[in-house]
């Protein structure tokens, strides 16, 4: 426990927190825009209403499940915290998701949108972004 505790003040230590433009930017070298038929806005506008693009974002859930990092990544299903039961399906250590090293939290979200649920599997992008005009998430970032 003492260990999983040393990580997450590592990860916390080195954590970032985005602004949008910044963030779209950083996405769009990841290959999200239109990823699994997302557009880029889709992404930026489910890491703000699940982190606002805080990269060391963590959530404790009512079935004891935690949920970490920029995409809010689950614990239950998606990475191992040593604590919750987990499928891990991204096959990583949940600590990894709270770095300013963004490229493991991206292939993760990668995963989690191949997942029968896609990107529904976000309750914050279903009650903010689905089925709205989500241009304003990327207006003015020029890409």
């Amino acid at each position: 426990m003492r260990g999983f505790v040393f990580l997450l003040l590592v990860a916390v230590a080195s954590a970032k927190v985005y602004q949008r433009c910044e963030w779209a930017r950083v996405l769009k070298a990841n290959g999200m825009d239109g990823y699994r038929g997302h557009s880029l806005a889709n992404w930026v506008c489910l890491s703000k209403w699940e982190s606002d693009y805080n990269t060391r974002a963590t959530n404790l859930n009512t079935d004891g499940s935690t949920d970490y990092g920029i995409f809010q990544i689950n614990s239950r299903y998606w990475c191992n915290n040593g604590q919750t039961t987990t499928s891990n399906g991204c096959n990583i250590r949940c600590s990894e998701l709270l770095t300013d090293d963004v490229s493991v939290a991206i292939n993760c979200a990668k995963r989690v949108v191949r997942d029968p649920n896609g990107i529904g599997a976000w309750v914050a992008w279903r009650r903010h972004c689905e089925n709205r005009d989500l241009s304003a998430y990327v207006a003015g970032c020029g890409l």
